[in-house]
């Protein structure tokens, strides 16, 4: 991986093309241009069969120019550094920064690549990309380029770190029904990057995002907790709710934010059976029930106190 620091103090982990994958590209680009360039000298040929000699010389020339050299650099300015050869191979041109490339780029690429691809057939290229440590020729050292890979495996840039286990509960009494979405979506980017981040700026940006949230919640940040401890506490405890109310809350109100339980709750009481018409009402007990209610008050008549489920023998 190879780090690139952008002017907003974002390091970019990006992986830089090996010379098999970018030798490849290449024969891919050339034989592409190879086939243009001679069906247009044939078909210049065929035209200007009646010109002299010099004619028909300056016109090849001219062709060769444009075909061979001005194309490549007119097709990878148009796709920002995706020729059809990187395109099937992954590729793309990117400068020393991360940023795309512009037609000065592409001009000294191309115009150097005529030196060493096309009159010494790849080898001062190839020389020169098993030396440098980023795996560019002298045509991207001139121009301040860099030749990286697109399809890349998913790695772990989005993980986002969980809160402090001191801080596990204590933001479950905060209301965030008044949070944008547009501010938690800004938390959430902040906390996947922030390793990303120059330490200096990602503080400054912690501190402000935790700012925004507290005066949304109407509590203030507490002092020995830092905003990034606070931000992961608040998010989490955020989706802890919404966990809740989607797959075990479903009396809480949409925009509820109802505490996340304890323990999970208990199933509803069976129906008791139907006592039979000869049987006697068997008064509850006082205290409290199987059930965990409570029992019925003693002055409450007999024949209306809730049936327990029990039926005396005959």
């Amino acid at each position: 991986m190879s780090e690139l620091v952008t002017g907003e103090a974002v390091a970019l982990e990006l992986r830089p093309a090996r010379l098999p994958s970018r030798a490849l590209a290449v024969l891919l680009d050339l034989a592409v241009a190879l086939a243009v360039y001679v069906a247009v000298t044939v078909a210049l040929m065929a035209s200007t069969s009646s010109l002299d000699l010099a004619a028909q010389t300056a016109l090849s020339i001219a062709t060769f120019v444009l075909v061979l050299v001005g194309g490549p650099i007119a097709v990878e300015t148009l796709s920002h550094g995706r020729s059809l050869g990187k395109m099937a191979c992954g590729l793309r041109v990117v400068r020393d920064d991360g940023g795309p490339i512009r037609f000065r780029h592409s001009l000294v690429r191309g115009l150097i690549g005529v030196i060493e691809i096309l009159m010494t057939f790849g080898v001062v290229a190839c020389i020169a990309s098993l030396v440098s440590a980023r795996g560019r020729r002298l045509g991207d050292v001139f121009a301040g380029t860099l030749v990286v890979r697109e399809r890349v495996p998913v790695s772990s840039a989005g993980f986002m770190p969980p809160p402090p286990p001191w801080l596990a509960g204590r933001f479950s009494g905060l209301d965030l029904s008044a949070v944008p979405d547009d501010l938690w979506l800004a938390v959430r980017q902040y906390l996947t990057r922030m390793g990303q981040l120059d330490p200096r700026v990602g503080w400054a940006m912690a501190e402000r995002l935790a700012t925004d949230v507290a005066a949304r919640t109407g509590a203030p940040v507490p002092q020995e907790v830092p905003p990034p401890a606070y931000l992961a506490a608040v998010l989490h405890e955020r989706q802890a709710r919404e966990a809740w109310r989607a797959f075990g809350g479903a009396a809480a109100g949409e925009g509820a934010a109802a505490p996340v339980p304890a323990s999970p709750p208990q199933a509803a009481p069976m129906t008791p059976p139907v006592q039979p018409p000869s049987a006697p009402p068997v008064a509850p007990p006082a205290g409290p029930s199987q059930e965990g209610r409570p029992g019925a008050p003693r002055d409450v008549p007999s024949d209306v106190r809730p049936g327990n489920g029990f039926v005396p023998p005959a």
